[in-house]
């Protein structure tokens, strides 16, 4: 990990995880997290010390299929050899889906141009202990098309204030969402996808609270536009469960390997 910076590329994974067991994605203090037991790993592989940048930084118990992770790595890096050993050491809790080399410039953060998650609730009149861990299990009947008109207005740039949790001192929650909306996926499984340049803490948990709310009829679908404009977190819903969302995808300019 000496190599001058032309002798550098960046090692960019796709990673998968299972966030039951981990405190969110980055390193935390006497804390067992993704971050840190991927970076334990990379060091014993890359045999030195790895700073790595992630695509989006996942809360505790909150699941990954689609991470992209990035480290400067030499140029003459194995990444077939890194990925495999990466497996060998972390899976199944972990995986490496793909890998390779970027340019120098890239950082899986910065390099990001919109990030995707998806909910999974399962709704009917029995729990699944198969789906338990990946879905939140709500008994009271849901009804779709009222969430699906709650769904909408979260289109376009909003100030989400209403469904995140406070930032910093002057940080913003203005966010620009490109997609919102939910699919049936049978069996009691319904799923909800959002999309969008980049999230605010606990913005999708927040809205899909809120949206359980609208299908059991304690909100209106009318009525979440007013309070997303008033940006009140009092006003919005529930906040979901961490263990049904998952980071889904992350959109990279063209160019970019990320699968």
């Amino acid at each position: 990990m000496t190599a001058g910076r032309e002798q550098e590329r960046v090692l960019r994974l796709v990673v998968a995880y299972d966030g039951t067991d981990f405190h969110g994605f980055a390193a935390q203090r006497d804390q067992r997290t993704v971050e840190g037991v991927l970076t334990a790993a990379l060091a014993r592989v890359l045999r030195g010390p790895v700073d790595v940048a992630c695509a989006g930084r996942t809360d505790s118990g909150v699941h990954a299929w689609h991470q992209v992770v990035s480290c400067p790595v030499p140029a003459d890096t194995d990444v077939q050899v890194v990925a495999h050993s990466l497996n060998s050491q972390l899976a199944p809790e972990v995986v490496v889906r793909a890998a390779g080399l970027e340019d120098a410039a890239f950082d899986a953060r910065r390099a990001a141009q919109w990030r995707a998650y998806r909910y999974t609730i399962l709704n009917g009149d029995t729990p699944d202990p198969f789906r338990a861990r990946y879905s939140w299990y709500v008994p009271e009947r849901l009804d779709l098309a009222r969430m699906r008109l709650g769904a909408d207005p979260f289109f376009g740039e909003h100030d989400f204030s209403s469904f995140c949790r406070k930032g910093p001192e002057g940080s913003t929650a203005v966010r620009r969402v490109l997609g919102s909306e939910w699919f049936d996926g049978g069996e009691g499984v319904l799923v909800y996808e959002i999309r969008a340049t980049a999230f605010c803490w606990q913005m999708v948990r927040s809205i899909v609270g809120t949206l359980v709310d609208v299908g059991i009829g304690k909100i209106r679908p009318g009525e979440i536009l007013g309070i997303l404009r008033a940006r009140d977190r009092s006003l919005a819903g529930r906040i979901a469960p961490p263990h049904g969302l998952c980071l889904w995808d992350v959109g990279y300019a063209l160019g970019s390997v990320t699968s």
